[in-house]
């Protein structure tokens, strides 16, 4: 398809006078069409699209139809049924009352091709661009990131119904494939392949009599080797291995089986690999298990950054989509980078404890000239109370020593790094077991001292470390409180994106479809955002109730 397009750039004066006349109070696409104009331009997406070809319905108005119906919670039939019939979506994109529109499916293959082209957050920069040349949105000044939750368009399984249904996909596939040579290969194997594999898993009601769960998942095992292995012999068709279908099972089965003598063996506790990288679903291999909380999902994460300034209106600068196994503060080095090419760094980012650490503290400030505003986390013991922390024993990096709160000095200082993901360089010091044996202090400081070692730091490099004791001594002042205390107005952004988009579930698969929508739906939102202010509407302090009220009188 090539590009060509069908929006005009001048509304027609029989939309226009119709328009008025349907709408004397007018509507947000109106007023949106009055404010900023056609706001997404064909060129913006040139690079999705060839130069030949059958000729493409208008990409600038298939945005604005996609923005929009995130922001009135359309499924793509309404959205395109109100391109045909609706008066004010039709004066904002600019098209005749006779117009017919286009058909749905428009909008899938249009939203495939942002996907495949890296496009997913041209839509929210094109909005942020209009915006400033209006001069609602400027560089610096304060904003605020948080996260919450988002569930995958896939079903929350349990050990047993992921590796079922893994491997009940695979043989769909190759069913719909190759089906005589899947009936050849299953009957050289006896086991009841239907019966089993033959419904999907969200009609399984349970173990068949007399095998428990342990004997029913090295028998899903023995069956998915068995396909594996008819599928990777010499005499199968080639093409059979690049099926998705079968390079899933095969991923799936490295995590969770290995071969061994005895025969298949179910890996269990530390075999099993690390959160991020183990699959959770067969239809959506970038979705991830995670918790917080009490709180169990599998899918991802919705970091949102906006500004938060009086002057302008409170505009989401920032969109960032990660699995539901990553960490908070793995997010904002992309954060940074993204706003700084958008020229929208802040001097000053409000976040909460997840976001900072000793490294995004230093990095924020040394890269991106950012205070980075939040509360650091204290140092807890193992069994979750508060002992002397790393601020309470004299750390020398010269001497490479450290003396503890009871003046005694360690015996080891060794390099070593964090976990294998992120490969942090750190610092390991460790006391004497003997000694800590016998402190008196040993109760406040550590319960280590019965085996080789006695209480042990892990440290940052003095830089960071040094900025994380800073902080965590300054959140206990009232001057740095009151100016944290603008960070809690984050929670009315995240409230307006769940609930005016519906972003808590996604409506697509795989991560960058996944954050095309966030992006859309952070969009419908600054659009909502920028007509509220237009109109003279100003953002409101939280609300308190009249009990909070009465109690915070001064007593008399």
């Amino acid at each position: 398809m090539s590009l060509e397009s069908w929006a005009g750039g001048e509304i027609p004066e029989l939309t226009r006078r119709v328009a008025r006349r349907a709408f004397p109070k007018s509507s947000l696409a109106i007023r949106l069409r009055d404010s900023l104009g056609q706001i997404f331009d064909d060129a913006l997406f040139a690079a999705a699209f060839p130069a030949d070809g059958r000729p493409a319905a208008s990409p600038g108005a298939l945005a604005m139809v996609s923005v929009m119906q995130y922001a009135e919670r359309l499924s793509d039939r309404q959205a395109a049924e109100a391109v045909r019939a609706r008066i004010d979506w039709k004066y904002l994109l600019g098209l005749d009352l006779d117009d017919s529109g286009f058909d749905h499916s428009l909008l899938a293959r249009f939203r495939a091709r942002l996907v495949a082209h890296g496009l997913e957050e041209r839509v929210l920069e094109a909005v942020l661009e209009a915006a400033a040349g209006q001069g609602l949105l400027r560089r610096g000044g304060r904003q605020r990131t948080d996260s919450t939750r988002v569930v995958a368009d896939v079903r929350l399984l349990n050990r047993m119904e992921f590796v079922a249904e893994t491997l009940r996909a695979a043989l769909e596939a190759l069913a719909a494939a190759a089906p005589d040579w899947l009936e050849q290969s299953l009957a050289e194997r006896e086991t009841d392949w239907l019966g089993r594999y033959g419904e999907r898993v969200d009609s399984w009601h349970g173990l068949p009599d007399g095998q428990d769960r342990d004997s029913w998942l090295r028998q899903v095992g023995e069956d998915g080797f068995h396909l594996l292995t008819a599928t990777w012999r010499p005499d199968a068709p080639d093409w059979l291995r690049r099926i998705p279908a079968l390079q899933i099972l095969r991923q799936v089965w490295v995590q969770q089986y290995h071969r061994g003598p005895g025969g298949v063996h179910v890996r269990e506790g530390e075999d099993l690999p690390p959160a991020h990288q183990m699959l959770v679903s067969p239809y959506d291999t970038e979705a991830r298990y995670g918790t917080k909380k009490t709180i169990s999902w599998t899918g991802y994460w919705l970091h949102l950054t906006e500004t938060c300034d009086d002057e302008t209106p409170r505009l989401i600068t920032d969109v960032a989509t990660a699995t539901a196994a990553d960490g908070d503060s793995e997010a904002l080095p992309g954060i940074h980078t993204r706003l700084a090419e958008r020229k929208l760094l802040p001097t000053e980012q409000l976040v909460d404890s997840g976001y900072v650490t000793a490294g995004t503290l230093v990095s924020a400030r040394q890269e991106h000239g950012i205070d980075l505003v939040g509360p650091a986390r204290p140092v807890a013991g193992g069994d979750g109370l508060q002992r002397f922390g790393h601020d309470h024993f004299q750390i020398d990096d010269v001497r490479r020593e450290a003396i503890c709160p009871g003046g005694h000095t360690s015996v080891s200082w060794a390099a070593t790094r964090s976990s294998r993901r992120t490969r942090v360089p750190l610092v390991q010091i460790r006391f004497d077991a003997a000694t800590c044996r016998v402190c008196p202090l040993r109760s406040q400081c550590t319960t280590a001292g019965n085996g080789k070692w006695g209480r042990a730091l892990t440290l940052r490099e003095p830089a960071q470390r040094a900025a994380l004791q800073q902080r965590r001594r300054e959140q206990e002042t009232d001057a740095w409180r009151d100016r944290y205390r603008r960070r809690a107005g984050i929670e009315a952004t995240v409230c307006q994106i769940i609930h005016r988009t519906r972003a808590r579930r996604s409506r697509y698969r795989t991560a960058a479809a996944t954050h095309l929508g966030h992006c859309l739906a952070a969009t419908a939102v600054n659009l909502i955002r920028i007509d509220a202010w237009q109109q003279g509407h100003r953002p409101e302090r939280t609300r308190t109730t009249h009990l909070c009220r009465l109690l915070a009188r001064p007593s008399k």
